[in-house]
C-alpha cells in the first residue's frame, strides 16, 4: 500500500491536494460535505499529518513561549496547565522559560525568541521590569503577546488579571473584623502591577478604618527565603509585634510559617494571617492557611483560546488593547481564626 499522505488521499477522493489540506484544517473555503468526506477517509486510513512539514509550509513553528518569573509557584503552574490544555488541541506546544525575577534574564529570553521563531508569547513580567524596550520590540515586530498577572500596561495588547485591589481591601478588612489592630503587609515589589494593586487595597482599608497606621508596617521583602525568615522573625520577636499579616504572595506566607516556628508564636492565637496563594496544600498546613486564590487554570485557558483564534483563523485583527479581570476567591481557614 502506498504511503498515506495528502497526495494519496487526494487521489482516492478525486480532489486536489490543496483541497484535502484545507479540508483537514477546517478551512472556511471548503464545504462541509467535502470536509466530511476527507475526514472520514483520513480516519479510515489512519492518516497522521506531519506537523513539521506543515509548520514549514505555513512558516509557523506551532510553538508558544510562556515566560514566568518563577517555576516554584502553584499559580504559574496552574496557568501553564490551562494554556496547554487548549493549545494541545490545535497541535501547538509550549516552551516555558523562567526569568528568576531578573530583568536581564527576561531580556535574554526575549532576544533569543525573536532571533528564533515562536508564533506568540504569553508572559508575566519580572519584579525588576521597569524599562520595557524589549517588550516594545516584541510588539513592533508583530509577534502576538499577551500579559497575565504581572502585566505591562504600556504595551497595547490584551492583559489577564484578577481583582487584586478589591482583594487587598477584603483581606485587610477581614483581619480588622477578626479583631486585628496592627496589620502588616508583606510584599516583594512595589513596581509590579499585582504588588501595587494589592498594596493599594490594603492602604485603602487601613485608611477607612479607625485604626492607627505607620508606613513601616509595609514590609519590603526579598527573593531569598532565608532573608525573609530572618526579617519576619525580627519583627515577630518584638513586644510590639503585629497581630495581623497580609502576605501578598505565597512564598512570604511560607516564610512567615517558618518565622512563627522560630519565634514559638502560634496562629491565630498570637497573630492572624491571610495570603494570596494558589497552594493546593493550604488546607494541610498547621494551622490551615486562609487564602485568596486566583482562577489560574481558567485564566490560562481563556488566554490560550484567544491566542488560538488569533493564530488559526485567517485575517484576524491585532489583539485588542484591553484588561480582562477574572475574580479571585477567598477560602477561610484557621490562620485567621475560626
Amino acid at each position: 500500500m502506498s504511503e498515506v499522505n495528502i497526495k494519496y488521499l487526494a487521489e482516492k477522493l478525486g480532489l486536489a491536494p490543496s483541497t484535502v489540506s484545507r479540508a483537514l484544517n477546517d478551512s472556511y473555503e471548503i464545504s462541509q460535505p467535502t470536509k466530511d468526506r476527507v475526514v472520514a477517509l483520513a480516519k479510515a486510513l489512519n492518516y497522521q499529518p506531519n506537523p513539521f512539514a506543515r509548520s514549514l509550509r505555513e512558516q509557523k513553528s506551532k510553538t508558544i513561549a510562556v515566560i514566568i518569573p518563577e517555576r516554584i509557584n502553584n499559580y504559574f503552574s496552574q496557568v501553564i496547565d490551562g494554556i496547554e490544555e487548549i493549545t494541545q488541541e490545535f497541535g501547538y506546544h509550549l516552551l516555558v522559560y523562567s526569568t528568576h525575577e531578573k530583568i536581564e534574564t527576561e531580556r535574554k529570553i526575549i532576544s533569543y525568541l525573536l532571533n528564533g521563531r515562536v508564533d506568540a508569547i504569553v508572559m508575566s513580567v519580572s519584579s525588576q521590569t521597569k524599562n520595557i524596550d524589549h517588550l516594545e520590540t516584541v510588539y513592533n515586530k508583530g509577534v502576538p503577546i499577551i500579559f497575565f498577572d504581572r502585566i505591562c500596561k504600556e504595551i497595547p495588547t490584551t492583559k489577564f488579571i484578577t481583582n487584586d485591589y478589591e482583594n487587598g481591601l477584603k483581606a485587610t478588612n477581614l483581619l480588622i473584623e477578626k479583631g486585628c489592630k496592627k496589620i502588616y503587609f508583606l510584599l516583594l515589589s512595589k513596581e509590579i502591577s499585582i504588588g501595587k494593586e494589592r498594596l493599594r487595597g490594603y492602604l485603602e482599608a487601613m485608611k477607612d478604618s479607625s485604626l492607627p497606621f505607620e508606613e513601616s508596617w509595609v514590609i519590603q521583602c526579598s527573593q531569598k527565603e532565608e532573608d525573609n525568615i530572618s526579617l519576619i522573625s525580627a519583627f515577630l520577636y518584638g513586644l510590639d509585634r503585629p497581630d495581623g499579616i497580609v502576605a501578598s504572595v505565597e512564598k512570604l506566607a511560607i516564610a512567615t510559617y517558618y518565622a512563627a516556628r522560630e519565634t514559638k508564636l502560634q496562629m491565630p492565637k498570637d497573630f492572624k494571617m491571610i495570603s494570596f496563594s494558589n497552594m493546593r496544600i493550604a488546607g494541610l498546613l498547621q494551622p490551615t492557611l486562609t487564602t485568596i486564590s486566583q482562577p489560574a487554570l481558567k485564566l490560562g485557558m481563556e488566554c490560550a483560546q484567544m491566542l488560538m483564534k488569533k493564530l488559526t483563523k485567517p485575517n484576524q485583527p491585532p489583539l485588542e488593547d484591553k484588561i480582562i479581570i477574572l475574580p479571585s476567591q477567598i477560602s477561610l481557614r484557621e490562620s485567621t481564626g475560626k
